[in-house]
């Protein structure tokens, strides 16, 4: 059976169509939900309040730097050339991941207090549906949007895969600041208001006489909802490309790849597509069982959506690729590297395992143990994630680069398998984006539930809900950072491709400098290494200044209005909001510069062997101090609710105190610098790409 590239085009169009469709429909059965009483309605309309005027600030702010780089880009690649094309990518990239988290947060705005409605009925089950229909929704629209774009500008720029590298950098620069923005503030918000409510004055968390508790929901939906789908669309994109990328480069090298593999630009879309229907069916499977766990079903619809993911890579190997036994293990191994992740990320993080046990156990001695046993797991984290990602990357390459026994592997077939390797995780994308939502969405209906003083019943839903939301959420910051490392070195083997290009060598000879004994490869992966630390130093700093302003802000307020700390007097809630709205904003700035400009600086200072040093420098640090990073804090969070749930002393003791000191620590570390570290990877490879060539041409050193 012959199939054209405009039928696989088509094809892609309809997927992506019927995802917006499906996340369409299913919002406006959601909108059709219950919004409880008064109380609770006028506690979601504050939330949703402050986290629309959050985004609209942030975003008029994010989009004047867009429009501003765009016209640098066109200027700088001249207007006859790729500018125009570039500078327009750029945009729709930019305005496409802000899209994706404005649905994602305000999809999330309007289930949680839907959530905690069905919570008051006491039905467990139930309740957990509401709160992954409203996450499927955001995964579906991410999908979708992502898709969408994808194959929009393919057929738009007749094919041309570096034109598209303008999409990459819009897509990853918006990401950057959601998540930079987004999650200075809600790590301000959380940790302040847990610092003076469960701490200093001995409240609940979620008590409606904190007047940071408003600012802490808002906090869920700009970062952990708007932030999380921005950085998961331009993962989504970034992903894809990185793969077509190299499908384009290698046959101006090795015109025998595309004999071989004559649909092998369009083969990471065409997967792509395939993903929309296996997350409709893996969303089929997500139900709890009689005596079953909220995670076990979560998982169930995981579990279906990588088993349609398989059965579909097989029969499109079959049918496009020519029935390539390595084309299938290296989109196999991309799969494989997604499960185990989830299973290190959720032994790591859950409440049900040894290492949250150890944290909570340690802080029935105080806070410096707690710190001291979170970063213990976060470290051993580290190394098994690290061997997922190796043995991965060893088997993709081989699969598809083997010539026999008696030959080396082929390194151009080898790293297009990576490619595809990493365009196969975004086989359930959309699941895990949709799990990932659940989180944020159970997290709010708690914390309204808790604020409208629903009865105990409610709680006994939203508490279990919101511990199983922790895991969810650390499991996709495992899952965007494994593809992060995957991508990237599709991507960085892209970048050696289009720099030999530009400077008139071939890839061997360009490839050739690139030895540990060359000074400027150790200058450039030196720089590189220490980037992801220098990067994530501001922004713990800024979810420090943040918290302490929120903290003081806090203690003010106790202090001024008669009767808060009795239930008498009424918070000002807006000025929490207010305030940590504002260093936010202020914050994310140097971070976001620091991204763009250290690249271009090693760059144009000295040359692309330099800057492919520093970014394979970037990729070896900041893969493990991501994932020390995100599943530490999630441990650290899931050390405290275990406490909570009556264990070590349960609420109000001093090993609850402790944990509370660990839990802020790795508030900043899992929500804020952690995640960021995966946009970042992105932008310093993307950007690297889109000025190769006026590097190449005007570099100091010139090598």
């Amino acid at each position: 059976m012959t199939v054209t590239p405009v039928e696989l085009e088509l094809f892609v169009f309809l997927a992506a169509a019927l995802a917006l469709a499906f996340a369409g429909v299913q919002t406006a059965l959601l909108l059709r939900r219950d919004e409880g009483d008064e109380k609770m309605r006028s506690i979601a309309a504050a939330i949703r309040e402050g986290a629309v005027a959050f985004l609209r600030r942030e975003y008029t702010a994010v989009f004047v730097v867009a429009i501003v780089l765009a016209v640098v880009i066109e200027v700088a690649f001249g207007v006859t050339t790729n500018g125009p094309r570039l500078a327009v990518g750029f945009l729709f990239g930019a305005a496409g991941s802000a899209l994706a988290g404005a649905i994602g947060m305000l999809v999330s705005i309007r289930a949680n207090v839907r959530t905690a409605a069905q919570a008051r009925t006491g039905d467990l089950a139930r309740t957990m549906r509401y709160a992954f229909q409203g996450g499927s929704v955001t995964g579906l629209s991410v999908a979708g949007l992502a898709l969408l774009e994808l194959v929009g500008f393919y057929v738009a720029f007749g094919g041309d895969v570096v034109a598209m590298v303008g999409l990459l950098f819009g897509a990853s620069l918006m990401s950057l600041f959601a998540r930079v923005g987004g999650g200075i503030f809600t790590k301000g918000a959380d940790v302040g208001a847990d610092l003076v409510g469960k701490i200093e004055v001995g409240i609940p968390e979620d008590d409606p006489r904190n007047p940071a508790v408003i600012a802490d929901n808002v906090g869920d939906n700009v970062g952990d909802c708007a932030g999380m789908a921005a950085d998961l669309f331009e993962t989504y994109v970034v992903t894809a490309v990185s793969a077509m990328l190299l499908a384009f480069l290698i046959p101006q090298i090795l015109p025998a790849f595309s004999t071989r593999f004559p649909h092998a630009i369009l083969y990471p879309l065409v997967i792509s597509g395939w993903a929309i229907v296996a997350t409709l069916v893996g969303g089929l499977f997500v139900r709890m069982r009689p005596g079953g766990s909220i995670m076990g079903a979560l998982y169930q619809g995981l579990a279906a959506t990588t088993v349609v993911g398989v059965v579909g890579l097989y029969v499109l190997d079959n049918l496009l690729m020519g029935g390539s036994p390595g084309v299938f293990v290296a989109t196999v191994s991309g799969l494989l590297v997604m499960v185990f992740i989830v299973i290190l990320t959720d032994y790591y993080t859950s409440a049900k395992y040894g290492p949250v046990h150890r944290i909570a156990e340690a802080s029935q001695a105080g806070a410096g143990p707690t710190v001291i046993a979170g970063l213990s797991v976060g470290l051993e984290a580290v190394f098994l994630s690290g061997i997922v990602i190796v043995a991965a990357t060893l088997a993709s390459y081989l699969a598809v680069g083997w010539t026999g026994w008696s030959t080396a592997p082929s390194p151009e077939f080898g790293l297009y398998g990576v490619g595809l390797a990493a365009a196969s995780m975004l086989a359930v994308t959309g699941m895990i984006i949709s799990i990932d939502a659940f989180g944020p969405i159970t997290d709010n209906a708690g914390g309204i539930a808790e604020m409208a003083g629903l009865p105990p019943e409610a709680r006994a839903v939203t508490d279990p809900l919101d511990a199983v939301g922790n895991t969810t959420k650390a499991v996709t910051k495992g899952y965007a950072i494994g593809s992060a490392v995957l991508a990237a070195l599709a991507l960085f083997a892209a970048y050696t491709f289009a720099a030999a290009q530009k400077a008139g060598s071939s890839w061997t000879g360009f490839t050739s400098h690139l030895t540990i004994d060359n000074p400027l490869v150790v200058a450039g992966l030196i720089v590189g290494a220490i980037l992801p630390f220098f990067f994530t130093s501001f922004l713990m700093n800024a979810v420090g200044v943040a918290a302490q302003a929120i903290v003081f802000e806090v203690r003010r307020q106790f202090k001024e209005i008669p009767g808060l700390l009795a239930g008498t007097g009424k918070p000002e809630y807006g000025k929490c909001v207010d305030l940590v709205t504002v260093v936010a904003l202020r914050q994310l700035a140097v971070p976001a510069a620091i991204g763009v400009a250290t690249p271009l600086a090693v760059g144009f200072l000295l040359g692309p062997v330099a800057l492919a040093g520093l970014l394979l420098g970037v990729i070896l640090s900041g893969f493990p101090l991501a994932v020390l990073m995100t599943t530490g804090g999630g441990a650290w969070d899931n050390g405290k609710k275990f406490i909570e749930s009556g264990n070590f002393g349960g609420k109000h003791s001093e090993a609850h105190k402790a944990a509370v000191v660990g839990d802020t620590v790795g508030d900043a570390t899992k929500d804020t610098a952690g995640p960021a570290i995966n946009p970042l990877i992105k932008v310093v490879n993307t950007i690297s790409i889109l000025f190769i060539a006026l590097i190449v041409a005007h570099s100091i050193v010139g090598i």
